[in-house]
This record gives structure tokens, sequence and C-alpha cells, in this order.
């Protein structure tokens, strides 16, 4: 099926809209904003048809997909308008580094991406209960990664625009003020991809706020081969006989930044810290941010983030543009692989980017190592900046999870900060606000 283009506007439009709220075709923006629709030209796709669309806030999203039959689905050239404003590339491309399912007995370890891959056979075909959008058409390889028996055309990505809840409520402070709020769609995409017993959602979520949410949901049934006693498992089924093994989910993502175009690129990291002193009303937090000069990993810790910014690319207020990564809730953990390595457990990992590091793991050209730890350990300054990001799951098995299993999710935010000097939708109540507010007459 093909996939349903965004009007490419000629020049640059400004239209006043008066909408009832947005719709799930993201169509419509919210009431009273004052939407311009910035020239949005159509990446160039090597022949196949670009993912263009413009969600509730008047901003728009376009992009190149692709399957590879390792990492599945890869999405490429990937850029951002907010409404109002020229386009801007965020990443190069965007897709799963690795996954490796070892299970808490030791017996059992797989790494799913470079042993049997999410692509090829291993992506299902889509029907309209596992998409509730348009299903997209890919060209797959009938055996293997193509090289010999064909290919078959298949609807294997899923394209939605949903409901993203509530893009902002504010209230005014005087009696019987009305709210101003509205609700946002996001850009989803997804597939679906079957590894063993497991079948896995590999998820994107492009928000009309400009984030972007990598996902890996699992599914599926729990191993039968992989039942233990109850200090490595949990008893499900009658009585306490059969423990099913517990087990981990460690995914690493590959995102290559390209902000306003590959190269230029810094990386900081945030820490605030308690200072120990005591404020009139609270406790004084101190917080600031650390250059991340060269190739390196580092770990998660409270008040802990990271960016990568384009210090030549400014907002309208003067600030260089960046985008935040924001790891959330993770269950660390260190690869097999990586047991005994200097730079083994990490959360993330900032390299210089390089053709040939393909996977946080079992990378297969040993010129360039064979995964992250031997990436970061020439220390090259960063400037082409690829962030590897490393997010766990702990799955200890419950009665509920036969069968098949409810799908159980995993991943991180990358945040827009300082892209636009304020939010581009704003409503009209609220431009004047950018900065502190004169006092109070």
């Amino acid at each position: 099926m093909a996939v349903c283009l965004v009007a490419i506007a000629a020049v640059v439009v400004t239209l006043l809209v008066v909408s009832a709220g947005p719709t799930t075709g993201g169509e419509q923006v919210p009431r009273g904003a004052s939407v311009s629709s910035s020239t949005v030209e159509e990446p160039d796709c090597a022949g196949s048809e670009p993912i263009a669309q413009t969600l509730s806030s008047g901003s728009t999203w376009t992009m190149c997909w692709r399957v590879d039959h390792n990492t599945g689905l890869v999405l490429e050239n990937v850029s951002f308008a907010p409404a109002g404003h020229e386009p801007m590339q965020v990443l190069a491309s965007l897709t799963i580094g690795q996954l490796e399912v070892p299970y808490d007995t030791g017996l059992r370890n797989t790494e799913d991406i470079t042993a049997q891959g999410f692509g090829g056979r291993s992506m299902l075909t889509l029907n309209e209960r596992s998409c509730g959008g348009e299903r997209v058409t890919a060209d797959l390889p009938v055996i293997g990664d193509g090289s010999v028996g064909g290919v078959e055309t298949r609807e294997v990505l899923c394209r939605e625009t949903v409901d993203g809840g509530i893009a902002y409520h504010a209230t005014g402070d005087e009696p019987g003020a009305e709210s101003l709020v509205e609700r946002r769609t996001d850009l989803r995409l997804s597939t679906v991809s079957k590894v063993g017993w497991y079948e896995y959602v590999t998820q994107y979520t492009f928000g009309a706020d400009g984030s972007i949410t990598p996902e890996l949901g699992a599914t599926g049934d729990l191993s039968p081969a992989d039942y233990t006693d109850d200090a490595h498992g949990w008893a499900i089924g009658e009585g306490d006989h059969d423990h099913a093994a517990s087990h981990s989910h460690n995914v690493v993502w590959k995102v290559h930044w390209a902000l306003d175009g590959r190269g230029g690129q810094r990386v900081d990291q945030y820490d605030a810290e308690n200072t120990g002193e005591m404020g009139p009303r609270s406790r004084v937090v101190s917080g600031g941010l650390e250059r991340i000069g060269r190739e390196d990993t580092r770990t998660m810790q409270n008040r802990r983030w990271w960016r990568v910014v384009n210090p030549e690319r400014l907002n309208d207020d003067g600030h260089p543009v960046s985008y935040e990564i924001d790891l959330g809730a993770s269950s660390s953990f260190t690869f097999t692989r990586d047991d005994g390595h200097e730079h083994g457990g990490y959360d993330i990992a900032f390299t210089q980017a390089k053709e040939c590091e393909l996977f946080a793991t079992a990378n297969r050209d040993g010129h360039c190592g064979r995964g992250v730890p031997d990436y970061v350990s020439d220390q090259q300054e960063l400037d082409d900046v690829v962030s590897w990001v490393a997010v766990g799951f702990h799955h200890v098995p419950r009665d509920e999870d036969q069968s098949p299993m409810d799908s159980h999710w995993q991943g991180f935010t990358m945040i827009p900060r300082d892209v636009t000097a304020t939010r581009p939708d704003v409503p009209p109540e609220r431009e004047d606000v950018n900065g502190s507010p004169p006092p109070a007459e």
C-alpha cells in the first residue's frame, strides 16, 4: 500500500485555523492556534517512498525507512519542521544495535539481532488486528539476506497517527478563568518480528512536540525449555512445582545524530546534586553541564541526562539547538561479551560515526572492533556523534504470562531542547510569554 504524503508547500503560508481539536489523521491543529507551514521537502529515499506527517501542532516529521536483515526497521534522514519554522534534520539513522536475552540460570543466552535478525522471514506480515492504521509494504528476502531466493512484497510497517494525550493545560489565576487545553497527535511506526518463542514489537513514536520515543515490546510465549528452581525463576501453573526461568531483555539502540546535518555536533552531560545547604523552604540543588569531548561510556544517576547539541545553529533566543536523552526506568546491565572489559557496563555510550561499527556486540568487522567497548577505546574526538543507548528489562515471569503474554515494554525518550524559542503552537493568549515576566503591578 502506498504511503500517503502530506502536501509539499511551495511557499510559506500562514494559516489561522479554528478547529474542534485534533483528529486521528493529524489534519487539524489546536483551537485558535496560528500555524505557519514551512516549506517541507521530501527526503531522497533512494527510490522508496518517504514518510511525511503533519501533526496536531502543525509541525511535520519526514523520514526514510527500510528493513535491514539483521536490525529490522531502520529509519534514516529523520527531520522535524516545527510549526512556523524551517525544517531541521535531527537524525541520520535510528535502529536497534543489539538485543541480548540471558537467562538467570546461566544456561541460555541469545543475541537476537546478530544471530537471527529482526528482518527477512523473522519480520511478520501485519493484518488489521496487528495494525490499527495504514499497513505499508516492503520487499523482503524469501531466504536469508536475499542474496539467493528472491524477494516477496509484504505489509510489514504499521503507520498510525495516534492520540498523544494532553498537549498542554493552563488555567489563569482569576476567578472563573477558562483553561487553555488541547490534546495532541503523534506519528507511530512499528513492525513485529518473531525470534524463537518471543515476538517483538519495534516501535518509534514521533511526537507533535518534536520528541522521539524508541520502544521495544515483548510478547509471544515463555520458553518451554527454560524451567528452573525458585531461586532463578517464578512458580507458574498449579502449586509450587513449575518455575519459569527469569531472564533479561537487554537492548541497545543505535542513534546516529545529524542536528542540521552530520558533523559539528557536541555532547554534554547534565548533573544536579544536593549541596547540603538548606534554603528558606527547601534544600539547595546545584546543576550544570560537563562536556564529553571524546568517545566514552557513561552510567545513569539521579538527576542526570545527556544532550547532543549543534553549537552553530541557534534558535530565536540565541540558544544552541539540542536534543536531550532521557533514559527513564532501566535495569542496568553488562553484555555477556563485555564482562571484564574496562568499559563493559554502560547505560549510554558516545562514539564517532564509522560505517563498520554496526552492532553493540558481535560486530562482524574485526577491524572496527567487536562492540561498543572497543569502539570507545581509542577515545576519538566527537563530532559526527552516535549514541548507543542501553535499556534493560529483567523479566520475572508471572501466572498471567500464559498464554500469550501481554506486551511488556522498555525504551527511552529524546526531547527537543531549545530547538525553538517558545512552543511552536503557542496559543494567542500566550504569545508574549518568553523569559521572566515583568513584575506584577
